[in-house]
């Protein structure tokens, strides 16, 4: 007998050997991120284009305000359904909207463009949960492994992942600039096809590697739960309980609308009068590249909610400069200086949205990791309350643009920044109170 137990000892670390060649949280982080280079890359070019390309019946802008609209509906169900499906096959179905909504720019007609932009907004509701959950989910696993702390490896994993999701925008626009060679009409219809033919490519390569990544190990989750309506709104308004949920929200407004004001005001009254239809990927691109390159770098400094107060004000200061001087300053004009004043507004506006899109998505990760909305999946209830309210300030933007002037959004722009900076500086007070009275 004692020998016949010597040898289960001696066969029993054959058993664990495939627990221990799991692949780490890092390398899935990495995956996740290239996976959305591949798929945003050229989605975000796609819609950077739909107020140019399509253009009759103005299809191109009213399916983007219907998909945001459906984006911020489906973002309140989308808490369960991730818990449902888990964060990877969240990813993975996720996906697929964007898919559809490519093969619907092929053939732009109502008929194709609606229902795709509709279905699309409940695929990025899942996506965009998923994606949160899981990246918090192996930041921090990849803490615990290794004895880091917690909150600079959530601020460098985020970091990664939105300076890579930044330069998405300077790689799809890139390609915009070089297959779309009439500026004049936004491009032949033969450029046009073939564009969205490479961006279809990008994404079946994005789509493989979320197939690629590792099951993350999940909450137990009480199923009865999403048996009723009734329990489905807890999900809205459980959250809503918290005062810093509440505190932060109006950063997450902000956040929305100030993405928005790029797509479709920047493009729209700032670039094209001075450069031209042909001039928005290019100064896309810059945008792009600046917000990339501060993401990756405030990423790295991140260490907890003070740093990324400090990143968070920077953020916003560089914005509020070019508010004002867009309000009291800035007019159109040829020359040199004048179409460097465009791709120099970029750029800036770039650098404060990598800053503070970066650390709101840490911050959200860090401060509800551990807390509790009654019984609910935290993480998930977070991050979808997270695009509920961005996404529905973009679908307010998309909607409100044509109708009113410049000078009256950028004043709301301004207004919008004050309060939620003015917010965020009370969320850091009372989390910090809360802290010094636990100690």
């Amino acid at each position: 007998m004692d020998a016949l137990r010597d040898e289960e000892d001696a066969a029993a670390p054959l058993v664990a050997a495939p627990v221990a060649s799991r692949r780490s949280p890092a390398a899935d982080a990495h995956i996740l991120s290239a996976a959305f280079l591949f798929v945003f890359s050229a989605y975000g070019a796609a819609q950077n284009l739909e107020s140019t390309v399509n253009t009759k019946g103005d299809l191109g802008t009213v399916s983007l305000g219907i998909l945001y609209t459906s984006f911020t509906l489906f973002s309140v169900v989308a808490s369960p359904v991730v818990t449902r499906l888990g964060p990877k096959r969240a990813l993975v179905v996720g996906s697929s909207g964007y898919v559809l909504f490519i093969l619907a720019n092929i053939v732009p007609t109502w008929y194709t463009m609606v229902p795709a932009s509709l279905y699309l907004g409940f695929c990025a509701s899942i996506i965009w949960v998923g994606q949160g959950t899981y990246l918090t989910s192996a930041a921090l696993s990849h803490a615990r492994d290794n004895n880091l702390p917690e909150g600079r490896t959530l601020g460098n994993f985020t970091g990664e992942f939105w300076g890579i999701m930044a330069s998405t925008q300077a790689i799809g626009n890139l390609l915009s600039l070089a297959l779309l060679r009439n500026g004049k009409d936004g491009g032949s219809v033969t450029g046009k096809n073939l564009l969205f033919v490479v961006f279809l490519g990008c994404m079946i390569v994005g789509i493989v590697l979320m197939c690629l990544l590792s099951e993350r190990e999940e909450k137990e989750h009480n199923d009865s739960l999403h048996s009723s309506f009734g329990a489905m709104l807890k999900y809205i308004v459980a959250p809503l309980k918290d005062r810093r949920m509440l505190l932060i929200i109006p950063l997450m407004v902000y956040t929305g609308l100030q993405h928005a004001f790029v797509w479709a005001v920047f493009t729209k009254s700032i670039v094209t009068p001075v450069l031209g239809i042909s001039g928005v990927g290019g100064a896309m691109a810059i945008y792009g590249a600046a917000g990339a390159v501060c993401a990756l770098v405030t990423g790295y400094l991140t260490s907890g909610l003070y740093s990324a107060t400090l990143i968070v004000s920077t953020g916003a200061t560089v914005q509020a400069v070019v508010l004002f001087w867009l309000l009291l300053f800035y007019s159109p004009m040829g020359g040199v200086l004048g179409a460097v004043a465009p791709l120099l507004i970029g750029a800036l506006w770039g650098a404060g949205d990598g800053m503070m899109n970066t650390e709101l998505n840490a911050v959200v990760g860090l401060l509800f990791e551990d807390a509790k909305f009654g019984d609910m999946a935290t993480q998930e209830a977070s991050f979808a309350q997270f695009k509920v309210w961005e996404c529905g300030a973009v679908a307010v933007i998309f909607f409100l643009s044509p109708h009113i002037t410049l000078q009256a959004m950028l004043i709301l722009m301004t207004v919008a920044l004050f309060i939620s900076f003015g917010a965020f500086m009370l969320l850091t007070f009372v989390v910090e109170k809360s802290s010094a009275v636990k100690s």
